[in-house]
């Protein structure tokens, strides 16, 4: 039996490990990314998407009450999904690495493949400590330009966004 979240548009985690490399640890990171009909369409006409993932690293101090935990490693991507209508073809960038797709899925499943390597040096971590690590990924509204960010405020369909997903590592 298929989730509730199957069928919602929406940015929902599948998986999140931090896994040994050399000199550190990689971040692999899963997210099943569905577009809005709102944002699909604005993506055919022209407009081009934004996503931003980001990571980071805490080493909590609870004799703080957390309020002033200590973050030890952060890493950010941006990623842009945009649709050329003369070639029919969606493009997906992140950096200079361009990437086009025939169909918008095939363009949102690799989207929801992040990976920082390293995410997190060894040197800033200590063996046996606990340490959180943070993920999102959401659509960036303030690179919409600036008539839709004013729509983004109010509307579900123009925020697209995952939940901080948080676990404990223990390196």
């Amino acid at each position: 039996m298929l989730s509730a979240a199957a069928f919602a548009e929406g940015i929902f985690i599948k998986s999140a490990e931090l896994l040994p490399a050399d000199g550190g640890y990689t971040l692999e990171v899963r997210y099943d990314v569905d577009l809005s009909p709102t944002l699909e369409d604005a993506l055919v006409r022209g407009l081009g998407l934004t996503f931003l993932a980001e990571f980071e690293l805490v080493y909590p101090r609870w004799w703080t009450l957390n309020f002033w935990n200590k973050t030890l490693a952060t890493r950010r991507a941006v990623h842009r999904l945009s649709y050329n209508a003369l070639t029919r073809q969606y493009r997906l960038s992140s950096g200079g690495f361009h990437q086009t797709f025939d169909n918008v899925e095939a363009a949102l499943a690799v989207l929801g493949r992040i990976r920082f390597n390293p995410a997190v040096l060894d040197q800033a971590l200590e063996p046996g400590t606990v340490y959180i690590a943070n993920v999102r990924l959401r659509l960036d509204t303030g690179k919409l330009p600036k008539p839709l960010q004013l729509d983004a405020i109010g509307s579900r369909d123009w925020n697209l966004s995952s939940d901080w997903y948080r676990w404990t590592f223990r390196p």
